[in-house]
């Protein structure tokens, strides 16, 4: 029973992201969507693997939406592969791409990232984004493991982007005042998310790097993503004010302290080869 209520969620999961694959990019044109985006891409450009001439690197964008991140990417010269559920976002990240003139370094495959071990057997990556995913997944460990072995090499990263169970109890109690809400977040393994109203999971950190438990890894980075802009007063002006809140958050998310209450936590994550591990 359990495992078909799974499923229908899952389904559910892709007819919404089918149906509403534009409200969702029209969403991440929004300042809060901007931030949530601009920021975890900031952060992962700090740590890109530099490319091993003569070959490009290759990135897998997991749950790519609607390409914000893999034309950003192909526009630094990397090779981009795009795995996506929902045709309707495959299609707004195409045209994306043409727009951008970047079509080249773009490539686009239909499937669930719950198949990622069996839909690129064989194949390694330099960069693998996984960005806003797990929270929709039934199984996020399983896609988290898959996605971490098919890094190319300890030079090779992972970058996580799930929502923080610590920011969920601070929405609660500061954007509605719900009390009651707040407390139950503090154990909560599921919230709601905003734009189509349905349930999302939590992550802690622990539960989170349990998952790569059995495949050798390091975190080299740990980001808080909106730290504050979500609890701004009414007076401040979002899109006046951008550069100067995308600044503050920046310093904000490098500091473990604010980090941990951030709405979003991003890992950034690196395989360790037997040689590496035993060295250490």
């Amino acid at each position: 029973m359990a495992k078909m209520s799974a499923k229908i969620g899952a389904d559910r999961d892709r007819e919404r992201f089918q149906d509403g694959a534009r409200d969702y990019a029209a969403y991440l044109e929004t300042p809060q969507g901007r931030l949530r985006t601009d920021l975890a891409f900031a952060n992962l450009q700090e740590f890109l693997p530099a490319p091993a001439a003569p070959r490009l690197l290759r990135a897998l964008d997991i749950g790519s939406g609607a390409g914000t991140n893999a034309v950003r990417l192909a526009q630094l010269g990397v090779q981009v592969t795009l795995l996506d559920c929902s045709p309707a976002m495959l299609e707004l990240a195409g045209q994306a791409a043409r727009e951008a003139g970047i079509a080249a370094n773009i490539v686009l495959r239909h499937g669930d990232a719950a198949q990622i071990a069996d839909l690129f057997r064989g194949e390694s990556f330099d960069l693998i984004l996984c960005h806003n995913v797990l929270e929709f997944l039934n199984d996020p460990n399983a896609v988290l493991r898959g996605a971490a072995q098919a890094m190319r090499d300890p030079t090779a990263m992972l970058s996580v982007l799930v929502r923080n169970r610590a920011g969920e109890v601070l929405k609660s109690a500061i954007q509605t005042g719900d009390l009651e809400a707040a407390e139950h977040g503090l154990t909560a393994e599921w919230g709601t998310e905003a734009l189509f109203g349905s349930p999302v999971r939590l992550f802690a950190r622990d539960c989170l790097l349990a998952a790569l438990q059995g495949v050798p890894h390091i975190v080299i980075a740990e980001r808080g993503v909106r730290v504050v802009s979500d609890y701004l007063p009414a007076t401040v002006l979002r899109d006046g004010e951008y550069a100067r809140i995308l600044a503050l958050e920046r310093k904000l998310g490098s500091r473990p302290e604010f980090a941990a209450v951030a709405r979003y936590t991003q890992y950034l994550i690196r395989r360790i080869d037997s040689a590496t591990e035993h060295c250490a």
